[in-house]
Order: structure tokens, then sequence, then C-alpha cells
């Protein structure tokens, strides 16, 4: 089969699922023809991505999330403003994904959580089936639990999921274990969707804390800590344009713009990992077997983060406090489910693809 994938380029971690899904393919005799991108003017495609993928990428405006003056959390309102100005070139963007769909000869689309292909089957409904990949959907699950946080937010990321999968045959949710389906909302529970360079590493123990932020504000938190702790060797991730490649703050702090090859390094050598709980890093750090602490930045990450500790995976914080994230390492254990789970996901996802192959709804069915 031909597939077309469709992409969020929000973060590393539908990028990296992408990379994967790419392999799993091309191993067992599938082609992906073309990849498309959504990106915005806060966005900037990471090297590893173009690198890593074999076939041809294009990218295509898509909506944004706007941070906070503080740059830490979701401004939701403001996000939402800013999107419905823009609303003439996403409708551009639409038609942009309906004709590479007809004009590449693809047998099946896959859609990793990216709005514009939501409404470009709801606009123009391509013949060309296509079913969606991402932990979200198990927001839609009868059986998922959700922290106590705002009930709007929650009802507002459970119907944003629901437009990023109308007219889909299928919805692939990625979950920290294992799970019924959920027949009536099309969902199909599978594993984490981690790359082939993640399962082939081997962890070992160092002595410094590991770190991603999704939303550079929180390294004033990280440098407020710093301060009174210069003997604790840390390395964090981020994604600050206008800063240089690596920031060395002094001989035990860097701030380093995302590169995934230096970051699943750093991830194996680390003591403890600190994050603000992006799906895909917190699944990396848990087949790793490293002890981790989850600062949210958005509602999306508060339901990662509480889903997580539930499995064992470590703590959730309003900050970056390390000395937390230090006490915890104490009594941490790692868990060993979690990593057979993961290496049935190649064997499941396949079988997936085949059911939604030959499985087709209405459109309504797929609502």
């Amino acid at each position: 089969m031909k597939f077309l994938f469709v992409v969020q380029g929000e973060g590393r971690g539908h990028l990296t699922q992408a990379i994967t899904v790419e392999e799993m393919l091309r191993r067992n005799g599938h082609e992906v023809v073309e990849v498309l991108v959504g990106e915005s003017s806060s966005r900037k495609l990471p090297g590893f991505f173009n690198r890593s993928i074999h076939a041809p990428v294009k990218r295509f405006l898509s909506p944004n999330f706007l941070p906070t003056a503080a740059n830490k959390r979701v401004n939701i309102f403001g996000s939402v403003a800013y999107n419905l100005l823009h609303c003439p070139a996403y409708f551009r963007s639409a038609c942009y994904i309906k004709k590479r769909i007809e004009e590449s000869g693809a047998d099946m689309v896959i859609n990793f959580y990216e709005l514009l292909t939501g409404f470009t089957y709801l606009l123009f409904a391509p013949r060309v089936p296509y079913i969606c990949i991402g932990h979200q959907y198990l927001f839609l699950h009868r059986s998922f639990e959700f922290p106590k946080k705002n009930a709007f937010e929650i009802g507002l990321l459970k119907f944003f999921t629901q437009l990023t999968s109308m007219g889909a045959r299928e919805r692939l949710a990625l979950s920290f274990c294992s799970m019924p389906d959920d027949a009536g909302k099309r969902i199909k529970v599978i594993p984490p969707l981690l790359r082939s360079d993640v399962l082939v590493t081997e962890p070992c123990e160092g002595d410094y804390i590991h770190g991603y932020m999704v939303n550079a504000g929180f390294g004033e938190s990280v440098l407020a800590w710093h301060e009174g702790h210069k003997s604790v060797p840390m390395h964090f991730f981020w994604d600050k344009p206008d800063e240089p490649l690596i920031k060395h703050v002094d001989d035990t702090l860097a701030f380093q713009q995302l590169d995934d090859v230096e970051f699943l390094r750093r991830m194996a050598g680390c003591k403890a990992y600190a994050t603000t709980a992006g799906f895909e890093s917190v699944c990396e750090a848990m087949y790793l077997g490293k002890p981790m602490m989850m600062v949210p930045a958005h509602i999306e990450q508060d339901c990662n983060a509480y889903d997580a500790a539930k499995n064992g995976a470590g703590i959730v914080s309003s900050d970056f406090d390390i000395d937390r994230l230090l006490a915890f390492v104490q009594d941490y254990t790692p868990n060993k489910a979690f990593v057979h789970w993961v290496k049935s996901c190649e064997r499941l996802f396949l079988y997936a693809i085949e059911l939604s192959n030959v499985a087709p709804c209405t459109f309504s069915q797929a609502i």
C-alpha cells in the first residue's frame, strides 16, 4: 500500500511518531509517498525530521497555539482569536492538502493529529480513506480517567481532538498501558510508537539531570533552582530560536536547541529526567527506566502527566523544583510491563492498519 502522512508540527512527538510509522511500513513492504507537515511562524521544523524521514516533505500553514506572556502555559483565548483571523489562509491549506492527497497516488492517509486534515475531509470528502494516530485519541475513550482540572479546558481538548479526526475510519490511541478498544468511538488502543533508536539504546545511570521544555519560559525556573545548587549538573533542551545551538550558563548548566540524536544520548545516561510532559519523551524515559518529574504546560500535558503518574512514570509538579525530583529518585521502580507493551507495538499497529483497510465507514459514523 501507498501512504501519505499529514503531521502536526508542534513539539517533537508527532514528528518522531511519523518517523517510526514510516520505518514500520517500509519494513513491511509498504511505501510512504509524501509527508505534509503543518507549520507556523512560531514553529521551526527540527533538522532531525528531514534527516530521518525518507519520503518527500512538504509544508503548509497550520493553526498554532500561542503561549502566555511568561511563555509557560498555552494562551487558549489568544490562540483562538489568532487562528480565527487566519482562517482564509487555513482554507487554502485545506485545499492544498486535498490536492496532494489526490495527486500523490496514496491508498490511505495517516493523520498525526493535524487539525486541518479533519477539516479537509469535512469540506471536500477525498475518496482516499484515512486513519488518525495520537495519544490524544485516548481522551475520547469511554474509560479514560481525567485529572481534576478545568472542565472547560478538558471539554475543549476533547472537542479539538474530535475535529482532528472528522471522517476518519479509525482512531489509533497510543496508551501507557493496554486497554480495551472503544468500538463506539472507533478507537483502537495500541502501544506508544517509539523510534527504533530508543528500542536499541542501552541506558546507564549518570550524575546529571536531563530535561526538555516545550515552552522556553520554564528556563527561568531552572535557572532559579540552579543558583542554589550549582554542584548538580543539568542539561536542558528547549525551543528558543533566538538563542545559540548550545547556551552554556556555566560549567554545570546548559540549554540546547532540540537535536534528537543528542537528546536520546542524554536521556540514556541521565540520573533523572525533568519535562513539560509531552507524551513522546515521557514514554522514552519510561522505556529507559528513568525517574522523571512532569511539569505540564497545557491541559493536554496535564492529562499526560496524570496518566503517566498513575502508571508509575514519575511525579507531577507545577514548576521545575529539582529537589522533588531528586527525592523521588530514591524510591523509583521502573515499570517493566511498559517495556513489554511497547515491544508489541509493530504487530498491533500493522493489524490495525489491515483492519482499517477492509472496514469502510460512513462520514457520520466517523465523527
